[in-house]
């Protein structure tokens, strides 16, 4: 019988808290070679700054409204909304209507290919 794996749980307002803390937009929570995992919060009329990655990437919309623009095809986000981004891909969060609360997640971890 293999091993059990005892996982790891998280709580968004804890690392909401420790991104506020750290003054940042991103709070990496997880870092494993095959992934790597963050919340990413953009205030309403925020500015995403964010530049292509290197790894895939797939968003998941926790809370807010906004809309994202990947290579060039604009979409509206809004809670519950999965976006997967390839790697190398052009892409921005813009009109931020409502707070984004963005669960993000890399594959493999965020770097590991730059």
């Amino acid at each position: 019988m293999p091993d059990q794996v005892t996982p790891d749980v998280w709580q968004l307002a804890s690392i909401d808290e420790a991104r506020v803390a750290h003054g940042v937009l991103y709070e990496e929570f997880l870092t494993i070679p095959d992934l790597s995992a963050g919340l990413y919060v953009l205030e309403a009329g925020a500015i995403d700054p964010q530049v292509p990655h290197t790894e895939d990437e797939l968003y998941y919309v926790v809370a807010g409204s906004g809309r994202i623009t990947v290579d060039g095809a604009t979409h509206d986000v809004s809670t519950g909304a999965v976006v997967f981004v390839a790697a190398h891909a052009d892409h921005r969060f813009h009109d931020v209507t409502e707070r984004l609360e963005l669960l993000v997640v890399f594959g493999p971890a965020e770097g590991s290919r730059a």
